[in-house]
């Protein structure tokens, strides 16, 4: 099993959420953060100042999925998160050990 993490523009999220639920994938975690990469922030002015807004809002999506079916979802959430511009976000794949689903008990796969 893998679990994929992508760090994505907020106004994204329908279109990754659509990329992978037609492929059966519809169970996911999202959360609201903050963070920088390369861009390093913008500067805004406000009421005639100008202030550096350094953490910019983002999503993060975190989906675990059977190892056969990552490269189709890694497929998908880019094309569905891509504009092409800086700020676009990242995408981490990591191995994932067990997964226990807690109501049942079932293990493996069989828990996604």
């Amino acid at each position: 099993m893998k679990k994929i993490e992508a760090i994505v523009k907020p106004f994204k999220l329908d279109e990754v959420k659509d990329a992978l639920a037609e492929m059966g994938i519809t169970g996911m975690t999202v959360s609201e953060v903050k963070g920088f990469g390369r861009q390093k922030g913008h500067t805004e002015i406000y009421r005639g100042s100008e202030y550096t807004v350094d953490f910019l809002p983002k999503i993060k999506i975190e989906i675990v999925v059977p190892s056969e079916q990552c490269e189709d979802a890694v497929k998908a959430i880019l094309a569905g998160a891509k504009t092409g511009k800086i700020g676009d976000g990242k995408l981490f794949v990591s191995t994932i050990d067990e997964s226990i689903r807690i109501r049942t008990e079932e293990k493996g796969p069989k828990a996604l």
